[in-house]
């Protein structure tokens, strides 16, 4: 391959995209006159071929030496062919890491805290070996050389070893270096663990209770019982950190398995501030830089006093997913593989500022969570992409000496399926992670996407060999669903009896039939509304019951219904006030494929928009937006749009906002859809103005939910085009007849954002 044929690769998809890259790899092309040499590294070729070191190509060459993912190719550093990719990953295995590390793609204040905690002599020791170099002795070294080593690597390091290794080396890294939690197993050589993960579409406690009890039905549930809550108020997280201890505690296993409730971190904070010893393990999304993270209401100095206030307590839990940053609107021009492994940088320097606060008597449970596939297919879109990724994950976070989960999931507008899921864990489980997610199916019943089932863990265990933490397993063999030979007794799949048991702790000593038929009556209940529990009816303890798995695939089938549909131009003419406009999306197949055209609206709609503030004249200081989002049918179902609809605006008035008459919709509408309105209808009016956005969403719960997006601002931040975001948004989920009534989410809605604009009021 010539210089010319490589940059032309390069250049491939940054011409259409990124206009900075686009003219250095003009530049460079026009520089081009002799066949590249074979001791070319990154730098040197950068800076023979651009006349000095430029930021962009090499992000671009980086970029080249990652396996193929949509994400990369949307920012413009993905290779245009796998010659080009094997050409940049040439030049990366000659490049040395002090040059990786004196070059970084993006400086900020994450980047230099993630270093501060990189050991200088180790650093020092290998900064003048190349990243092949590095490769080799990874594949080749014991775990405890590896470990000796790896405290001196640099995340950017790290996030460039694995772009040389194929799936099967992957595997083999993966299955050397392991970072059990202090005082377990979890994350330990032949281990594999589960967070249970008992989500309600309401966040009902039963319904979060009885999914618990089914986990412990399958001997599944040794890292943590997490629940991701729909409603984000200090009271309401408060009830189910309470139920899920209230379990811990009834079965006296508080020291061997944590809760949370993965709320953000501020709320944690506020709940154990008012209800002292409620919470234990405090989770946080982080991401890979600076802005990214202010998406997320955090910084790296909040986080560090988050993490010294952990001392004495269980610590810190975290998620990432490869994509994140970039779907912000925060890449940096850098690829998501280096993104990925930052974030995994800064959870190692966090946990070792918790490690200092704590000191030698309590070492906390630090660990994080890699939800791959949760984003789209805008990132990857392949069964083969989510196991690359999820391999990749997997060094990169043992690598930083953490121990790593994986959520292996996919969204139901992904081309992975049902069974696609079991052949990636099929892949990706000989790596070994430290655990996975855990819930009754595969369908997780609140946010709608595929993942690992109970009884998932029940066949990999069975599959793979591998074992739950030690002191859980006892506590299994001691609730009765396991024997001492570790077999399956035939209460194994029974939640009634694991429910028995919970109520004999609780002194209850009625006779144990009328204990289990309340068990029967309380579980019916919950799957009336709408979740699902598994219980064992064969010999297969690993296999769903048949009418089971037929309701998972009316599911599943459903969700993909929901995400191809469209908003019926009869549906659009029944609204009363309605303006309705379509975003830059070309189709829905653009839509699905390319969120940011959701998220942009054309010239002649911002037109549209100007001329409805001048006919407002600031008399409102409340729109409400409706688009489509991922689910049209949630918006089109009867009972839903219009009964929400009336019943917000009337307990608007009441409550003495002043909610426009107009009706902004959006067809192929993303939430940013809503911030643009507002920026075009409030932008340097006085006070608080509030978009109230409502869109369909998380296809694949079964109840055809739509979601709530609040944003409140004062006029003169929506004044300042692209400020508004997520971190500032608050937001009602799950409404549906069948799930969060439309009418009581109105309230709700009212309330909350009646709470926001306290101050002003």
């Amino acid at each position: 391959m010539t210089r010319r044929d490589f940059l032309n690769g390069l250049a491939g998809t940054a011409l259409s995209v990124t206009p900075s890259a686009s003219r250095i790899s003009q530049a460079a092309l026009a520089a081009v006159d002799r066949e590249p040499r074979t001791d070319d590294d990154i730098v040197s070729f950068v800076q023979r071929v651009a006349g000095q070191h430029d930021p962009t190509l090499y992000a671009q060459i980086l970029g080249a030496a990652s396996e193929f993912k949509e994400g990369d190719e949307a920012i413009g550093v993905a290779a245009e062919s796998e010659e080009t990719r094997l050409t940049a990953r040439a030049m990366l295995a000659r490049t040395r890491l002090g040059e990786i590390d004196r070059h970084a793609p993006h400086q900020d204040q994450l980047y230099q805290f993630a270093a501060s905690v990189v050991d200088s002599t180790q650093s020092a020791n290998w900064s003048s070996r190349t990243v092949g170099e590095l490769k080799s002795f990874l594949l080749t070294s014991s775990e405890d050389d590896i470990k000796d080593v790896m405290t001196g690597l640099s995340s950017d390091v790290i996030g460039c070893v694995v772009k040389l290794m194929s799936n099967e080396e992957l595997i083999r890294v993966g299955q050397t270096v392991f970072n059990p939690l202090p005082g377990s197993q979890i994350g330990a050589r032949g281990y594999m663990g589960a967070r249970v993960q008992p989500n309600s579409p309401t966040d009902n406690v039963d319904d979060i209770r009885w999914q618990v009890f089914d986990a412990f039905s399958y001997a599944v549930g040794d890292v943590l019982l997490g629940t991701n809550p729909v409603s984000s108020e200090a009271d309401s997280v408060a009830a189910i950190e309470r139920t899920l201890q209230d379990i811990l505690q009834t079965f006296e296993i508080t020291d061997v398995l944590p809760h949370c409730v993965l709320s953000h971190i501020d709320v944690q904070s506020k709940v154990e501030s008012r209800w002292p010893g409620t919470t234990e393990l405090w989770f946080q999304s982080i991401a890979g830089s600076d802005d990214s993270n202010a998406t997320f209401d955090i910084s790296v100095e909040k986080m560090k006093a988050y993490a010294n206030a952990r001392m004495g307590a269980y610590g810190l839990y975290f998620e990432t997913g490869q994509g994140a940053d970039f779907t912000n609107g925060h890449s940096h021009g850098f690829d998501m593989v280096l993104h990925e492994s930052r974030k995994y940088g800064f959870a190692r320097a966090l946990s070792c500022e918790v490690d200092r606060a704590t000191g030698p008597s309590r070492q906390p449970w630090v660990h994080l969570n890699d939800v791959a596939g949760f984003i789209g297919p805008e990132v990857f879109r392949s069964k083969e992409q989510l196991v690359r990724c999820c391999l990749e994950d997997i060094v990169m976070g043992k690598l930083h000496g953490l121990c790593l989960g994986l959520d292996v999931c996919s969204t139901l507008h992904m081309d992975v399926s049902l069974d696609d899921l079991d052949w990636c864990l099929e892949q990706i489980m000989p790596a070994n992670p430290g655990y996975l997610m855990a819930l009754p199916t595969k369908i997780d019943p609140m946010l709608g996407y595929l993942t690992t089932g109970y009884q998932d863990h029940v066949r990999i265990r069975e599959r793979f060999g591998y074992r739950v933490n030690d002191r859980m397993w006892r506590f299994y063999q001691q609730l009765g669903v396991i024997d001492d030979r570790g077999q399956p007794t035939e209460h194994f799949g029974d939640p009634a009896w694991v429910y028995l048991q919970y109520r004999r702790l609780k002194g209850d000593d009625a006779p144990a039939q009328e204990v289990l038929e309340d068990a029967r009556q309380q579980m019916e209940a919950v799957r009336a509304r709408g979740l699902f529990l598994a219980e064992k009816h064969d010999a297969n303890p690993w296999d769903p019951e048949p009418q089971l798995q037929q309701e998972v695939r009316r599911i599943y089938d459903d969700a993909k219904r929901s995400i191809w549909a469209e908003l019926t131009p009869a549906f659009v003419q029944s609204l009363q006030g309605v303006n309705a406009f379509a975003t830059k999306s070309a189709d829905r197949t653009d839509y699905i494929l390319h969120p940011v055209t959701g998220e942009e609206l054309p010239q002649t709609v911002e037109d549209d928009l100007t001329d409805l503030r001048r006919r407002h004249e600031g008399r409102y200081d409340v729109q409400i937006v409706v688009s489509d989002g991922l689910n049209a049918l949630a918006i089109m179902e009867d009972g839903h749009l219009q009964p929400f609809l009336d019943r917000l605006r009337m307990q608007l008035r009441e409550s003495g906002f002043r909610p426009a008459s107009d009706l902004v919709l959006f067809t192929s509408g993303r939430v940013r859809a809503g911030y643009r309105t507002g920026e075009l209808l409030f932008g340097g009016l006085s006070g608080r103005r509030a978009i109230l956005h409502v869109i369909g969403e998380r296809p694949g719960t079964g109840h055809r939910t739509f979601s709530t997006y609040m944003t409140a601002p004062e006029g003169s931040l929506w004044g300042k085009a692209g400020t508004v975001d997520h971190n500032i948004t608050r937001v009602v989920s799950g409404i549906a007849t069948t799930a969060l009534r439309p009418t009581e989410a109105a309230d709700d809605v009212v309330r909350i954002l009646s709470d926001m604009t306290a101050a002003d009021t």
